[in-house]
């Protein structure tokens, strides 16, 4: 039994370590932005791609980017409970791969993006792709964290099903 928690502990550590990488790269690449680009600026990379320096007050889209401020907190204190709950997951399925992989990069992206708020009152986006005339919203390595974990999450439990678990 004490082999058993000690592996899970290694694990949890495993996939604590990816996380703070993805925030690293995240918080890194969004310093990068904030000391080249004004609020507004864009370079183009390539014909579907942009740098752009934009700031979300919102979540996801600019979903409640408009409110009057509230959002800030609450979404800051999603973020927070939202890292306590992966971890916890973490810490009890360890062992599962796909999952934890899943987990850790929710939850990097996650803090990510609270950090952002904590420290701007707003999330710094700066990833822009575009075709025919149409943007996508511009977004950063924290959303393409939650991204491909909330994808691997899918995947994870569309496996599980599949095997009957």
């Amino acid at each position: 039994m004490a082999r058993r928690s000690y592996a899970a502990g290694l694990g949890l550590v495993h996939w604590l370590a990816l996380a703070l990488v993805l925030l690293l790269a995240d918080q890194f690449s969004k310093i990068l932005v904030l000391g080249s680009f004004q609020l507004g600026d864009s370079k183009t990379v390539s014909s579907f791609f942009n740098l752009v320096r934009v700031h979300n007050s919102g979540a996801a889209f600019s979903f409640l980017a408009d409110a009057s401020g509230w959002q800030r907190w609450f979404f800051t204190g999603l973020g927070l409970v939202a890292a306590v709950v992966i971890v916890w997951m973490l810490k009890n399925h360890a062992g599962q791969r796909l999952f934890g992989f899943a987990l850790a990069c929710i939850l990097g992206g996650a803090v990510g993006n609270v950090i952002d708020r904590v420290l701007y009152g707003y999330v710094v986006d700066f990833l822009d792709f575009h075709w025919a005339g149409m943007h996508f919203p511009a977004f950063n390595v924290a959303d393409s964290a939650i991204s491909v974990g909330a994808a691997c999450l899918i995947l994870d439990e569309l496996l599980r099903v599949r095997r009957g678990h």
